[in-house]
């Protein structure tokens, strides 16, 4: 009881107990399996002893060897053959073959130096990496604003606690990342169809397990549903080669959408009531459940719309370059290009997985408007003028312009008149007037 009614005495629980009234009280006290330590503080040893088989040594906010781990085992759920040479040889040939149709399309060169067939599970092991990028900002965003929500005398006094929960939700987040990526590459056509290159620069490669459900139930040859998706992989992989900047563009937006995370410190504080934190399968169903999951917060949204807008003009350019490239070649071609279009844009049951796990969708809504913007562009000012505005990222068109885009550039068709020497001093002043040749 308090002293005095003006604020708390010597007696105060709170003087004790620094996480009193927080949302993190409940969390702490229902922690402790022999009952609390004086001040409502719980037993670190017996919590120590309760989450020791759940603590495994890991570099950052998730462990990514049961990450892995839990993503093969999901794979392993169903039949996962190793691509046969025949397969591997069908896939380079379909590449191959891919890379002379989209010669005449684009003014960017080939970006494949190898090309091969993929299991599921060599999929989730090859992409490892670049996931590694993109999930760890979240984690670890995550994970500190959660910590400073506290009041700094309570971390100060939990630290050991805080330190010990940041390992055991890291487990939590690595089997939840593991499940999301293993039912992901059970859907996954390649390296690059997410929208972003997953593996390793100039390497092309096929999941072909997964090629057959694609084209399951659209009247389509085997034949033209790998090549068209050869097209696409190709295509990807020309433009992520001959843009230096725009893996380092998607991954930032990712970072600064992670950097945003702001704690609903109340709502967390209404889902642990009545949390049973003496389970540890309670706890699982409840991170499972969307405990942590965080409100986007006016920085964040920001940076979603530029990871999505920026996507969105990916993909555009792929569809339109394979179209262009398939159409007069290939009979089923606009059956394909649709099929795809519908898929890029309501996403898979694993892409949603993983909006709900990072918070994040890695798909394009704008498809549709960017293809149309790129061959708008393309039909009146020819290719050049299409892909040089790759040249740099505030070239690039706004989510404003993907709502007329039929109108993007529209009056600047005398800019295909201009010599190159006036098209880069024009860049140089629209860029800040540096005149160094690698400035911007």
């Amino acid at each position: 009881m308090s002293d005095s009614p003006g604020g708390p005495g010597p007696g105060d629980d709170r003087e004790q107990n620094p996480f009193k009234g927080t949302p993190f009280e409940q969390f702490f006290s229902a922690m402790g399996d022999g009952g609390p330590m004086p001040g409502g503080m719980p037993d670190l040893g017996a919590l120590m002893a309760q989450f020791q088989r759940m603590m495994a040594p890991s570099d950052g906010p998730l462990n990514w060897e049961l990450a892995v781990d839990t993503a093969r085992r999901t794979v392993a759920q169903q039949p996962d053959p190793s691509p046969t040479q025949r397969q591997k040889d069908a896939v380079a040939d379909a590449v191959r073959l891919a890379d002379l149709w989209l010669d005449p399309t684009t003014t960017f060169g080939t970006g494949v130096v190898t090309a091969t067939a993929w299991s599921r599970a060599e999929w989730i092991v090859e992409t490892v990496e670049v996931w590694k990028k993109l999930v760890e900002p979240m984690a670890g965003s995550a994970g500190e604003a959660l910590t400073k929500a506290l009041p700094e005398e309570a971390r100060a006094m939990a630290a050991p606690l805080l330190g010990m929960l940041r390992q055991v939700t890291g487990a939590m987040l690595a089997n939840q990342v593991g499940s999301a990526l293993g039912t992901l590459a059970g859907e996954v056509w390649g390296s690059t169809d997410v929208g972003l290159p997953l593996a390793a620069p100039g390497r092309a490669a096929l999941v072909v397990a997964n090629l057959a459900d694609f084209g399951a139930g659209l009247d389509v040859s085997e034949d033209d549903v790998l090549l068209y998706v050869a097209l696409r992989e190709a295509a990807h992989h020309r433009l992520f080669a001959h843009v230096p900047w725009l893996s380092a563009h998607l991954l930032g937006a990712v970072s600064d959408y992670a950097a945003g995370i702001e704690v609903d410190t109340a709502g967390i504080e209404e889902q642990m009531r009545g949390l049973d934190l003496n389970d540890l399968s309670s706890m699982q169903q409840a991170f499972e459940g969307g405990l942590f999951d965080l409100k986007p917060s006016p920085a964040q949204q920001a940076a979603l719309q530029r990871l999505e807008v920026t996507l969105a003009l990916v993909e555009g350019w792929v569809d339109e370059v394979v179209g262009q490239a398939a159409n007069e070649r290939m009979p089923t071609a606009a059956k394909l290009q649709e099929a795809v279009r519908r898929r890029r844009a309501a996403g898979g049951p694993a892409e949603q997985t993983f909006a709900n796990l990072v918070g994040l969708e890695l798909r394009p809504r704008r498809l549709r408007d960017a293809s149309t913007l790129w061959g708008s562009l393309r039909t009146r000012q020819g290719i050049e003028a299409r892909d040089g505005v790759w040249m740099h990222p505030d070239l690039l068109p706004t989510a404003a312009d993907l709502d007329d885009p039929l109108g993007f550039r529209e009056g600047a068709e005398a800019t295909a008149a201009l010599t190159d020497e006036e098209f880069e001093a024009g860049l140089r002043d629209l860029l800040g007037g540096d005149d160094r040749p690698d400035a911007g």
